[in-house]
């Protein structure tokens, strides 16, 4: 019954938006149709850790070790001063082989799609999927609760937006505030939806050195998030920033330091807050290199972290018994998004407006296991449509490090066609 009343209220307002956008455009007589897209192929490959204690054999994740995959990402938009109708439609075919066997994947979506009408010179009314994605941190963005990843550290990421429709105010060019409502996580999301029938209510402030936001979230059985984001630009080249974020998470892996304990869950954590902190510092050549510290309050201690893969090798040595299954699902399904509690993330990345190509190397370093990874992005132009790129991933600390836990190295190919 609530996804059915869910459903309902989803249709009532793309109905509202549709009214709207064709009253709005029926006063418009100009109304252009503009649209780009590109073109993706590329294999990934990926050298799995033998001694895996949370994927034993691969048989838990059944990760893949040689993907294939074309991709078409496209935008499209027609737009006036007063109605923008856009969407971000996928293409996707993918074959992923390991030791089991293959699958293969054809699918079509969008990641994106929205409806906005500006109702005067402050206000706008819109709906659809879309990227509710803020701050300035690049390792992770604790201040924002739905992409708590952000995608920066994986330049082919294609991160999905919130099904969705808010009322934005912008009284100047300074300061703007919006509340939406919420339906779902959009494409692909899980059921239960941690995000179905949720409330944000977003406050941002820019000046000409220094910019500040506020983000309050309301879901429907779960405790208010509070986040917020804030940075000041020095003498031009030092740009310094921070991001918040204090919340409770919903079945969250305990693990307790005494090894002889099993897990268990609770149905909703204590409050906890996450704090980054960040510097970017810019050349002259236009090179950017960063700096962050990341105080994840919601992950596993140094005792927790070492009682966590304690269990799972012992569940592990004992796989594919009975009792060993459990155990291993429950520390894959409910522990934290990062197993740690304090990391050290570094960044350094080439001219973005260099015609030649783009490169990014990255580093990060879990102070709570000491495991590190390094991985690296590189992108060749070979003509004016028409580019070759790679990203590589090193994993190192073992397997009963987080880093290392289920592979090694990973080694992507490919290129890509920019259209038309």
């Amino acid at each position: 019954m609530k996804t059915n009343m869910r459903h309902l209220e989803k249709l009532i307002w793309v109905v509202l938006l549709n009214s709207l956008c064709l009253s709005a455009q029926a006063n418009e007589t100009d109304f252009p149709f503009t649209w780009d897209g590109t073109l993706y192929a590329y294999s990934n490959s990926m050298k799995l850790n033998s001694d895996s204690v949370l994927n034993p054999g691969n048989y838990m994740a059944k990760l893949a070790q040689r993907t294939d995959a074309a991709e078409a990402r496209f935008n499209i938009k027609m737009e006036n001063y007063s109605l923008r109708l856009s969407g971000r439609p996928i293409l996707v075919t993918q074959q992923d082989r390991n030791a089991f066997g293959e699958t293969n994947r054809s699918e079509g979506y969008f990641s994106q799609w929205q409806a906005r009408w500006k109702t005067s010179e402050t206000l706008a009314l819109s709906g659809g999927r879309e990227l509710l994605n803020w701050g300035p941190a690049q390792f992770r963005s604790p201040s924002n609760p739905f992409y708590f990843n952000n995608g920066r550290n994986n330049p082919m990421a294609e991160l999905s937006g919130m099904d969705a429709a808010r009322l934005s105010w912008s009284p100047d060019v300074s300061t703007s505030v919006y509340i939406a409502r919420i339906f779902d996580s959009g494409y692909g999301h899980t059921e239960p939806d941690p995000w179905s029938d949720s409330w944000l209510i977003k406050a941002d402030w820019r000046g000409e050195e220094s910019a500040v936001g506020l983000a309050l979230v309301k879901q429907s059985q779960q405790s208010l998030f509070v986040g917020a984001h804030a940075q000041e630009t020095i003498a031009d080249a030092w740009l310094l920033y921070t991001e918040a974020g204090s919340y409770t998470l919903p079945n969250l892996l305990i693990s307790s330091p005494d090894v002889n304990q099993s897990f268990f869950e609770e149905a909703e954590s204590p409050r906890r807050t996450d704090i980054l902190a960040g510097a970017s510092y810019t050349f002259e050549n236009g090179q950017t290199f960063y700096a962050e510290y990341l105080r994840y309050d919601h992950g596993f201690d140094v005792a927790e972290s070492s009682a966590y893969f304690g269990r799972t090798a012992s569940a592990s040595s004992a796989f594919p018994t009975g009792k060993a299954i459990p155990v291993l699902v429950k520390a894959l399904a409910y522990a934290p998004s990062l197993l740690g509690r304090d990391y050290l993330y570094f960044v350094w990345q080439s001219n973005l407006m260099e015609s030649s190509g783009f490169s990014r190397l990255m580093f990060t370093h879990n102070l709570t296991d000491s495991s590190n990874q390094v991985s690296g992005y590189s992108e060749y132009t070979v003509s004016p449509h028409l580019s070759a790129f790679a990203m590589a991933t090193f994993n190192d600390g073992g397997a009963q490090r987080e880093f290392a836990r289920f592979f090694e190295q990973m080694l992507i190919l490919g290129f890509k066609i920019a259209l038309p």
